[in-house]
């Protein structure tokens, strides 16, 4: 999936904006980590929601 755009997801619970091409370096997830790279074990850092909770934004 290289080369493909970055996307953006939101979670359903909170409202928090995970960003593919900012990651969540305070959360352990570099710049550039992409949403399926992200651990099942995830949670949001902001509600603990799981990870399932993040819906992607359509542009």
């Amino acid at each position: 999936m290289s080369g493909a755009p970055f996307r953006k997801y939101r979670c359903d619970y909170c409202g928090m904006i995970y960003d593919e091409e900012l990651g969540l370096p305070e959360d352990d997830l570099p710049p550039g980590t992409r949403y399926e790279d992200i651990p099942e074990d995830w949670y949001c850092p902001q509600c603990g929601s799981e990870k399932s909770s993040l819906v992607l934004i359509e542009d």
